[in-house]
Formats: structure tokens, sequence, C-alpha cells
């Protein structure tokens, strides 16, 4: 297996070195949501070198990879994912058993899925550090998976969403700070910023609110001061770094776009005064839609969660779908999101049949994953739309997503960086 690996290695090098030619039947073009047709992409090592309408003439030695009966898109975004977990009923004693190398073992697995599936760009809002260190190895070509933009470990109140040290029995609990990502008040909250800055964060996560898969009793409640959220974000800021709020109830996001954040991950209970926040601001929503339906399904199914998991699970999964359907009909932007990892990772497609489901168009929910998703984590240069300077990050689907969304859970070319991964 061992040089298996290599020579697949080598073989996709060597293709780096060449001039590749796609063709491809249809093309998604997300700035101007239109499906353009008989289009050529040139790729040239890890970017794309032009684009041209028909099939343009091949030169010798061009490889040319033939999409004539695919839909081809940008390489898909995922702003809400976790790489280092997968739900499962043995989640809360994993915390325990599971060793830093146990996590980044299964993490292989579940970032080659997340690729698989069409997702070239994935941001990683929250674990152990092990994120950290699973991003360089693919940054260096050791392992395989998309890239990755990664907070390290998420920042939480003392017992809040996220405190390492929930349910554990009371000599076990302790009192983590600001190296565990525990917080209180505005110095221990600028001294985690620039913690997770140290150890290689891309991004701040925090939890504004109480959540649903922690042992706490409320996932809806405030958990930051507005001044504690202030601190975080203006420190982020020094150190060029954005910040991510997951937030359930109303005031928490209230606090968490006042201060200044860049996205509110779920918003699940967002009112119309805080859609009027969201649109004063330009703050981005990551709606999570999957994430909801997922828990509020395990839920249903008898010891798969902790009693106290399962309640919080079944009252806010299944609002999620409702809320989002608002805030796009308000005209609150919208970034792709699903919060892989609460759910089975590699399905991360559903959402976008979850997102029309809720009345936004096939062609909207794409720019959502590609241009929007791009925008929020500041890449555009990079990524987002298939343009000549950018990444060669191209995902071909069969059929038309834009006549029957299903056919993006039918993934059959991912490129990355002008490395073909699955053809």
């Amino acid at each position: 297996m061992k040089y298996l690996f290599l020579l697949a290695l080598v073989v996709s090098q060597s293709l780096c070195a060449q001039r590749t030619v796609i063709y491809c039947g249809k093309l998604i073009d997300v700035n101007s949501l239109s499906v353009q047709k008989e289009m050529s992409i040139v790729v040239d090592a890890n970017k794309i070198a032009d684009i041209q309408h028909g099939y343009i003439q091949a030169a010798p030695g061009d490889h040319v990879i033939d999409l004539k009966n695919r839909t081809v898109m940008p390489g898909l975004i995922d702003c809400h994912v976790h790489v280092e977990m997968e739900t499962s009923p043995r989640s809360a004693d994993n915390k325990l058993k599971l060793n830093p190398a146990d996590i980044a073992f299964l993490s292989l697995g579940y970032v080659e899925k997340t690729l698989m599936a069409g997702f070239t760009t994935v941001r990683d809002v929250g674990g152990t550090g092990v994120n950290i260190s699973l991003r360089n190895a693919i940054n260096r070509g050791l392992v395989r998976g998309p890239h990755i933009y990664s907070s390290g470990r998420a920042l939480t109140s003392t017992g809040g969403h996220m405190d390492p040290t929930n349910g554990y029995r009371q000599d076990l609990l302790g009192d983590p700070g600001p190296a565990e990502g525990v917080v209180n008040g505005p110095e221990e909250g600028r001294k985690a910023v620039r913690m997770r800055y140290k150890e290689g964060s891309d991004l701040i996560k925090v939890a504004a609110t109480g959540g649903v898969l922690s042992l706490e009793k409320d996932g809806t409640g405030a958990q930051f001061s507005e001044e504690e959220l202030k601190a975080i974000v203006e420190t982020a800021r020094d150190y060029g770094m954005r910040v991510a709020a997951h937030a359930h109830g109303a005031e928490g996001i209230k606090r968490a776009i006042r201060a200044g954040v860049n996205s509110i991950e779920h918003g699940t209970y967002m009112d119309d005064e805080t859609i009027a926040l969201f649109k004063k601001y330009g703050t981005w929503y990551v709606p999570t839609i999957i994430a909801g339906k997922s828990v509020a399904d395990s839920a249903k199914k008898p010891g798969y969660f902790p009693e106290i998991i399962a309640a919080k699970a079944a009252a806010v999964g299944p609002l999620i779908q409702n809320t989002f359907g608002r805030a796009y009909r308000a005209g609150v932007k919208i970034a792709f999101g699903t919060d892989a990892g609460v759910y089975a990772h590699g399905k991360n497609w559903l959402e976008f049949v979850y997102m029309t489901q809720a009345g936004m168009p096939p062609l909207e929910a794409i720019q959502c994953a590609t241009l929007h998703a791009a925008e929020l984590l500041g890449i555009t240069e990079k990524t987002g739309t298939l343009e000549k300077g950018k990444w060669a990050d191209i995902v071909a689907v069969e059929g038309d997503p834009s006549e029957d969304i299903q056919a993006m859970g039918k993934v059959r070319f991912v490129m990355k960086e002008g490395v073909v991964y699955k053809n």
C-alpha cells in the first residue's frame, strides 16, 4: 500500500507538471448564476490558466479530461465542519478514551470522504488541536483532504458549550482556562485568542450561547457578555483572524453581531430584530440545516444521546430549516455550512436539498457554497469561482443540479489544485 500511495503521488505530480484541458458539457458560472454549455478549462500546474467557450484544440502533450456529459462547477466549500469527530452513541465516552493519535487516524477518513464529496475547502470550527496538525499534513501533501481553515480549540465560558469538562464528576471538573479554550472576562478572552494564534489557528470560534451536543442544561442562553465578545473580536482582528460565533438564542446572536463577529453559526432562534442586525452589520449566516435534522433524528433513538442532550436536540433541531427560510427571504447574507461530524462526513451535499426545500433556488445554493463561502473565509483571490489565476479546484456531477438538486450527491470528478482525486 505504501508503494501504491507513493506511485499515486508521483503520477499526480507529473499530471500537475503538464497542461490539462478539461472539456465541460455544462459549466456553472456562480457569478452570473447561469449554466454555460460546451466550455473548456485550461489548467497549468495548480492554477486555472484560461476558460474558453467551445471545445478548444488541445496542444501536443496536453492532458485531456472529457467531462462533456457532466456539469462542472468550482470546488465546493463547507464553512462549518468538525474534522476530528463523527457522531455516534459513543461520542461522550470517546472524549475520555481517545488519544490525540487516535483522533488523528480517525480524521484521515473523515477528510477523504469530504474531498470525495466535492468539497475542496472546509472551515473547521473546533477540536482539540489535532485539526491544525491535520491541516498542515494536507498542505504538505502527506495525506489527502481538502484545504482546511481551522480555529483550533473553540472559545467558551466556564460550564458553557464546549467546556471540555462538562459532565465530568466533581473531582475531575477542575478549572480549565484559556489554554483549553475556557475564558472568563475580557483579559482571558484576549489571552485565549493569542494562544490560538500561537498554536497556528486561522480563525477564532466562540460559543456565544449554549449548544445542543454538550452536557449543559440550556442550549439557547447567552454565555458571554458583549464586553467579553468585543475583546475577543478586537484581538482576533489585530492578529488578522476572523471570528465565527456559535449561537442559537436571539440574545446571544445580537451580542455577537454587535461585537463584530464575521459569522453566526446555526442562528436557530433569530427574531426580526436579529435579522435587522445581520443586515445592518453585514454579518454572514451559516445555517447548518442538516445538523438540526440529524440531531433531531438521533434523539428519537433510545440511548443514542444522554437524556440532557436528547431533550435539546428534539427541541432545537427541527427549527433551523424554517429559520434559514426566513433569513433568506429577508436578504441576510448566507454562506454554506453543515456542521459535518454532527452527522456522517461525506453527506454534506444534503444541505443543498434542504436549502432548496426552504425556498432558495439551486444555483443560489451552489453560490453559497462557492463564491459566498470564499467571501466569508476571505479567500476569493484563491477560490470560490472558476476564473483565470485561481486554484484549479474543480468538481463535476452527473446530471444538472439547476434542474435537479439531487445531482449534488452524484459527484463524479474532483480536482484540487490541479491534481485529480476522483474521475
